[in-house]
């Protein structure tokens, strides 16, 4: 039996009632709240550590901090039914709600991977660091929680929102690799609201030398849903207390008006810039055959690899065992199977083990339905130096029909141990990938940070 331990900010004041089911996701919220002692399952579940308001800690089993539900849910059906009796509890407007500190979502989560070894073993890779798909559900979890905890309503004994990840703003590394055999501490708490929706920032950090040491910081935008997940619900405002929160606040504002900014000047949208059109152009005459002198005779410079040749692709079948409450796969797999989908290309294209350097832009377009085929699409869009820009295309289908529906696109980038290949397109299309995969390279935070 394997424990995560859990420790809430103070001002909090309720119990939290967790339980690790692999077969429910986190974003259904169904229950993460409950005032009612001598509820916890004594061999499944969260045990509360101490009584003690000003140290709150808790006990995660089951060693996965992936998927955080309720032991009040027993099936879809009968947890969907009692789900309808909360729509009571929902505000009819922002005002009607409390406002709430930064401090009172702030949650710490220790994972013991240095003291328990049969932990170790979910997190390991062949190379003997630690999976980082994982550490995108951790990512994912945490957000869940932090909000449901802005958003705690005393009065009732289940939460009557259903908070969904909409998508990941960025994440960006600044260690290359993590150890398996050392303690991982994630940090988080919500930094921004709007009406339905809440910017959460974390960071992760590392023990070394009885000392932890930050190797990641995220940012997540998460909505909120009425009970049975039908339309948005109004979340609880924000207290600012100092200067430091009134940045932080206002650095959300920012990051909201830069991705509305991003939106609007896509590819899809809009026409290159002059500078992106010189750069196409420019990579276009030189794969020109200089014996024919054609536009149609095609050559690779030196050490240039065509894009095309770059992909690779998965399918996995949506069993019931990744769902969440609404019957739909927990985001956090889909992030985890879309990383290591990008980590395979990145390493098979650059001929070495790649590190991850940053996570950007993951847009959760549409849900994914238990039963659906999922489709994977990997390729490496852009590349500098040592660096591997990838996107992974997720798309649907059902088993019924052959229509094909995109989900989300990721995008990953990686460092390789040695400099890689460059890449080229050979059509208009890949050179808008190769376009919008050089935006998102551009944009990182962390590059200078790992060099």
């Amino acid at each position: 039996m394997a424990w995560i331990w859990c420790c809430c900010g103070s001002g909090v004041g309720w119990q939290l009632q967790l339980r690790l089911d692999r077969s429910l996701g986190t974003s259904i919220g169904l229950g993460l709240c409950t005032l009612s002692k001598g509820l916890l399952a004594p061999s499944r579940g969260l045990t509360q550590g101490s009584q003690n308001p000003e140290e709150r800690i808790f006990h995660i089993n089951e060693g996965n901090f992936m998927k955080l539900v309720s032991f009040l849910l027993r099936d879809h059906v009968k947890a969907m039914e009692e789900r309808k009796l909360l729509s009571s509890f929902l505000a009819e407007s922002q005002k009607a709600l409390p406002s709430r500190r930064m401090k009172d979502s702030y949650t710490e989560v220790l994972l013991p991977l240095g003291s328990q070894p049969e932990l170790r073993e979910k997190y390991l890779t062949v190379q003997n660091t630690v999976r980082f798909g994982r550490i995108l559900e951790d990512l994912d979890s945490l957000g869940v929680l932090i909000c449901y905890k802005h958003t705690k309503i005393h009065s009732a004994k289940m939460s009557p929102l259903s908070i969904v990840t909409a998508l990941v703003d960025k994440i960006d590394m600044c260690k290359k690799s993590l150890s398996p055999e050392q303690d991982i501490k994630f940090s988080g708490h919500v930094s921004w609201v709007g009406k339905t929706s809440m910017e959460v920032k974390m960071q992760m950090f590392q023990l070394h030398d009885n000392e932890f040491f930050p190797v990641l910081s995220a940012t997540f935008v998460m909505v909120a849903r009425d009970s049975e997940n039908k339309r948005p619900a109004f979340v609880n405002p924000l207290i600012l207390e100092s200067p430091e929160e009134e940045e932080l606040f206002r650095q959300g504002e920012l990051n909201k008006g830069r991705r509305v900014a991003f939106s609007s000047a896509s590819l899809l949208k809009m026409a290159p810039t002059a500078e992106e059109r010189t750069t196409i152009h420019d990579m276009f005459l030189s794969t020109l055959d200089p014996k024919t002198i054609s536009f149609r005779s095609r050559v690779l410079p030196p050490n240039g690899v065509w894009m095309e040749s770059s992909k690779l692709k998965s399918l996995d079948i949506c069993h019931p065992q990744e769902r969440n409450i609404f019957n739909r796969i927990f985001g956090g797999f889909l992030m985890r199977r879309a990383y290591e989908l990008g980590w395979a290309t990145a390493c098979n294209f650059g001929g070495s083990r790649p590190f991850i350097v940053a996570v950007d832009d993951i847009m959760f377009q549409k849900p994914v339905e238990v039963g659906s085929l999922l489709f994977l699409s990997s390729q490496v869009c852009f590349t500098q130096e040592n660096y591997i820009q990838v996107r992974v295309h997720s798309e649907v289908a059902s088993l019924q029909d052959k229509e094909h529906m995109t989900t989300n696109v990721f995008h990953f980038t990686f460092m390789s141990e040695k400099e890689v290949p460059l890449v080229f397109p050979r059509t208009y299309g890949e050179s808008m990938l190769y376009l919008d995969g050089q935006r998102h390279f551009s944009s990182m935070h962390s590059l200078e940070t790992l060099k």
